[in-house]
C-alpha cells in the first residue's frame, strides 16, 4: 500500500500537475512570431516589473478582481518611470491618461479592474502613494486605473471591489511567473465569443540589437474574428462577431500594457505603444464601436527616471537643477522593440484564451473556455503547430 502511495507521488502526480499548467500557447507547440521570449515569457521578465491579482468569485454572480503592475519595487511617485497612452477605440475610462501624456511618465501603480469601479481603485491608489514613506507633503497623485466591462458573468452594478482589494493586489505583487486566464481584472471578461482575462508574454532581443526585453501583459474583453498564430480559427469554428450569436456580438474592451528596460522617452513610448495594436489586431480584433482599447508603454530603465521635486517659492531655480539629462534610444534603433512588442501582445491575447476556463455567471450568463480539441486540430490542418 505504501509502496503504491510513494509511485503516485514520485511519478503519477507531477504528470497529473504537468498536465494541469499546460494552459499556455507554447506547450501546444503554437510559436508566434520569430522573436525569443523571455525566461518566464511574462511581462516580469523586465527587471523590477512585478504583477499581483485579487479575484472575486462570490455565488454565481459576482465574478471579477484587480490586477496590480508595478513597474518596479520602490516609491514610484518620488521617481517617476517614462510613459505613454495609446488609444485604439476610445470607448473607455483610463483615469491618469492625459497627465500620462502631457508630463510623459507614471507615479502611481497601474491597477485594471472593471468599469464601474475605476472610482474606488483611484481612492485606493491615492491611500497608497499618500501613505508612502516620503510623500508626506503631497498634494496631487495622478492615479492610473485601466478597465474592461465585465457586466455578462458578474453583477457589476454591485460594484463589489473595494479599496482593501486594490491595496491588496498592490500588496501580493511579485515577480516571477502571473497567473493567467480567470483571474483579476479578467474574471469576468470574455473574447472572441470565450472566456477571456488576463494574459502575459515578452520577447528578448539579441545582444546585438541591444538585448533588452519587451513584456506585455492584457486583460481582453473584445471581438471580431479570432486568428490564432494566423490561422482562421474564428472561420474554422463558425463563431465569430456578426455571426449571430449573441455571445460573440457584445462591445468590450482591451487594456494592454507594454513595459520595457530599454532608455526610451514619451515620444518612443508613444511610438511602442501603437505597435501594440497591430499585435491585438493580429489576433482578430476589430476595435468595435463600443470597445476601450488602451496601451500604456513605460519604461523601467533607472537612469530615465523622472524625481519629483516639490514646488517651492524662489526667485530663480538652483544651478543645475532646471536641467535633466536622461539616455534615449536612437530612432533608428526602435524597429525591433517594434516588433517585439506586436509579437509579444498577440501572444498575450492569446495565452488569455488558452488559459481561462468556463464560468457561469451573472444570470446563468457562460463563457465557455476556448475548446482547445477543436483549435488544435486546426491549428495543425494549416501547419501551424511546431515541434517542441
Amino acid at each position: 500500500m505504501f509502496k503504491n502511495f510513494l509511485l503516485f507521488i514520485l511519478f503519477i502526480m507531477p504528470m497529473m500537475l504537468k498536465a494541469q499548467h499546460k494552459r499556455r500557447t507554447r506547450d501546444y507547440g503554437v510559436k508566434i512570431g520569430v522573436m525569443q521570449t523571455g525566461k518566464l515569457n511574462s511581462i516580469t521578465d523586465v527587471a523590477g516589473v512585478k504583477v499581483g491579482h485579487t479575484t472575486l468569485i462570490k455565488g454565481d454572480s459576482i465574478h471579477t478582481g484587480v490586477t496590480a503592475i508595478l513597474p518596479y519595487d520602490g516609491n514610484i511617485f518620488q521617481q517617476k518611470v517614462p510613459a505613454a497612452v495609446f488609444v485604439g477605440n476610445g470607448f473607455g475610462k483610463l483615469a491618469g491618461s492625459t497627465q500620462i501624456n502631457e508630463l510623459g511618465n507614471i507615479e502611481t501603480p497601474i491597477i485594471l479592474t472593471n468599469t464601474l469601479n475605476v472610482s474606488t481603485a483611484m481612492d485606493a491608489l491615492i491611500d497608497y502613494t499618500l501613505n508612502e514613506k516620503g510623500n508626506e507633503n503631497v498634494v496631487s497623485v495622478n492615479a492610473v486605473v485601466g478597465e474592461t466591462n465585465d457586466g455578462f458573468l458578474n453583477d457589476i452594478r454591485g460594484r463589489h471591489i473595494t479599496k482593501d482589494d486594490v491595496l491588496s493586489a498592490i500588496k501580493n505583487a511579485k515577480d516571477g511567473r502571473v497567473e493567467e486566464g480567470a483571474v483579476g481584472a479578467g474574471t469576468g471578461t470574455v473574447c472572441f465569443g470565450y472566456k477571456g482575462g488576463i494574459g502575459t508574454s515578452s520577447r528578448k532581443l539579441p545582444e546585438s540589437l541591444g538585448g533588452y526585453t519587451v513584456g506585455v501583459l492584457v486583460q481582453t474583453n473584445f471581438g471580431g474574428v479570432l486568428q490564432i498564430n494566423g490561422v482562421p480559427v474564428g472561420k474554422e469554428l463558425g463563431k465569430f462577431s456578426f455571426s449571430n450569436q449573441l455571445l460573440n456580438n457584445l462591445d468590450g474592451s482591451c487594456m494592454i500594457i507594454v513595459a520595457t528596460d530599454a532608455p526610451l522617452d514619451h515620444r518612443n513610448l508613444l511610438r511602442l505603444a501603437k505597435r501594440a495594436i497591430i499585435g491585438m489586431g493580429k489576433t482578430g480584433g476589430i476595435e468595435s464601436n463600443g470597445s476601450g482599447d488602451y496601451v500604456i508603454a513605460f519604461s523601467t530603465d533607472t537612469a530615465s527616471r523622472v524625481a519629483y521635486t516639490a514646488k517651492q517659492p524662489r526667485l530663480t531655480a538652483p544651478a543645475g537643477q532646471e536641467i535633466i539629462n536622461i539616455p534615449v534610444l536612437q530612432n533608428d534603433e526602435m524597429s525591433p522593440l517594434f516588433l517585439a512588442t506586436i509579437e509579444a501582445t498577440e501572444e498575450a491575447i492569446i495565452n488569455s484564451l488558452f488559459a481561462a476556463k468556463t464560468v457561469t455567471g451573472r444570470n446563468g450568463n457562460k463563457a465557455e473556455s476556448l475548446p482547445l480539441e477543436k483549435v488544435i486540430p486546426i491549428l495543425k490542418k494549416y501547419n501551424s503547430i511546431q515541434n517542441k
